[in-house]
């Protein structure tokens, strides 16, 4: 993939020469002779990376400079600016810096000086765009499906193949599975993998402003980059496609076909290149056949299907989770390493797990939580188990008996014993909430100012607390 690269300077000479010299260097160059065409050649297409020059006849550089950087267009502080000047002084040098400019160039040009300088300032973005996507990533994901089971080997050596081509990919199963986590895979082991790796979530995002996360905006002069434009050259995911707006559909599907949008509000095609992969935990077929969801966009995105089947039909992943957990919150939250006896390891084993690795994620911080032995036994782990019991008997049911703790606790005095229970209470639903203290006073049905009363008095703090 070629960087792309906007020269804006109203010298004729100069926008020649630089694209030849640039173009020659394996860049993709536009150029623009004044503001107004930078403007219009930027809202067009994202460039990697803009050479502006200070002096032009409608607008000065630092002026285009400065309304680039207070409207944040398309991510401003992520797009290097390499300010140009035959008559640039200190002043400029230092205005151009403090606006987010990653450096100033005097002019006459120097090849060995501008070639440095482009190559430094495409190195610095492409590392932080790195730096940023490992922060977010870091703590929610795993680097590599983690299980021995023959069906997350099986999954491993289809999601190889699936990424050695450009068809779209829809990822099935039920919540928890770890849709996203083989999105990411597929996409780091991919020939994309050092390119944008951009995730939208359908429920996350209010209904009347989904058009404009995904496809961007062009209003009142100013241009949003949406996600669509944000993962070109790399990977789009679309997770739980299932709960899109069926107008969304429409459009997501015109795009898909014609490979180009308009912006909300624009007028010119925009035509990025990524590879999609959208996931559910809806049947699709059904949502096709109620009418909930175009027929077209599911067989398009249905190209090369991944279905991630529940825990509870791969438990000999457990352990290998269980272990993965407990280094997590180990390493990342300071909390004490613990190991499982073998009757708690057997009753997980046995567990159905209906929230699937996001509940076992969920159990082992809990148990790390509360517990201080060496040791986590099965008298313990038993009532973490208690979410979604089936009725009938089967090898999965876990019986739901007075465990020693609680008897222990009928002994103790009423007060002692309610500030136990309100312990438990608020460390459930800060675990439940990531330790969101507006969304654990809802669920309580008090003011947030008790909920912080309570953490100080009972010595809890939310900071460290999340459910995944």
């Amino acid at each position: 993939m070629k960087p792309y690269i906007l020269v804006v300077d109203d010298e004729p000479e100069i926008r020649a020469t630089v694209r030849d010299i640039l173009e020659d260097e394996g860049y993709e160059v536009e150029t623009a002779e004044d503001g107004e065409a930078a403007r219009n050649a930027r809202r067009n297409r994202r460039p990697d990376l803009i050479l502006l020059d200070i002096w032009m006849p409608d607008v000065d550089g630092i002026t285009l400079l400065k309304e680039w950087s207070e409207t944040n267009e398309g991510d401003a502080e992520d797009l290097p600016i390499i300010m140009m000047s035959g008559h640039g002084t200190v002043e400029h040098a230092v205005e151009a810096t403090r606006l987010g400019a990653y450096d100033f160039l005097e002019k006459p040009l120097t090849l060995a000086k501008l070639l440095l300088t482009i190559n430094n300032a495409l190195t610095a973005s492409k590392l932080k765009h790195e730096n940023i996507s490992l922060r977010k990533s870091a703590p929610t994901t795993i680097s590599e499906p983690d299980g021995k089971s023959m069906a997350i080997q099986q999954l491993k050596e289809s999601a190889a193949r699936i990424a050695k081509h450009a068809m779209p990919v829809l990822i099935s199963g039920e919540s928890g599975v770890g849709k996203k986590l083989f999105a990411r895979y597929i996409h780091e082991i991919s020939a994309q993998n050092d390119s944008p790796f951009i995730v939208v979530t359908m429920g996350s995002v209010a209904k009347e402003n989904i058009d404009t996360e995904l496809f961007g905006s062009e209003i009142d002069g100013e241009t949003h980059y949406g996600r669509l434009e944000q993962a070109n050259h790399g990977t789009l995911f679309l997770e739980e496609i299932g709960d899109m707006e069926p107008n969304t559909q429409i459009r997501l599907m015109g795009a898909l076909e014609g490979g180009s949008f308009l912006r909300v509000g624009g007028s010119e095609p925009i035509e990025p290149k990524f590879r999609i992969i959208a996931s559910t935990q809806k049947e699709l077929s059904t949502e096709v056949s109620n009418g909930t969801f175009r027929e077209d966009l599911y067989f398009h995105l249905n190209g090369l299907p991944l279905h991630i089947p529940p825990l509870r039909e791969r438990a000999e992943d457990i352990p290998d989770l269980l272990n993965f957990y407990l280094d997590q919150f180990n390493q990342e939250q300071g909390l004490n390493y613990r190991t499982f006896s073998m009757p708690a390891l057997n009753l997980l084993r046995q567990y159905q797990w209906p929230g699937n690795i996001f509940e076992l994620k969920t159990v082992v911080q809990r148990l790390l939580i509360m517990g201080n032995s060496a040791e986590i036994g099965d008298q313990e782990v038993a009532p973490m188990l208690s979410m979604k019991m089936s009725s009938n008997s089967s090898p999965h049911k876990v019986e739901q008996q007075p465990t020693s703790e609680n008897s222990e606790k009928f002994k103790l005095p009423l007060k002692a014993a309610r500030e136990s229970f309100e312990r438990d209470y608020l460390l459930h639903h800060l675990i439940e909430t990531d330790g969101n203290i507006t969304k654990t006073a809802e669920l309580a049905g008090v003011e947030r100012t008790n909920i912080y009363r309570k953490l100080k008095l009972l010595n809890l703090d939310s900071k460290h607390l999340s459910k995944q």
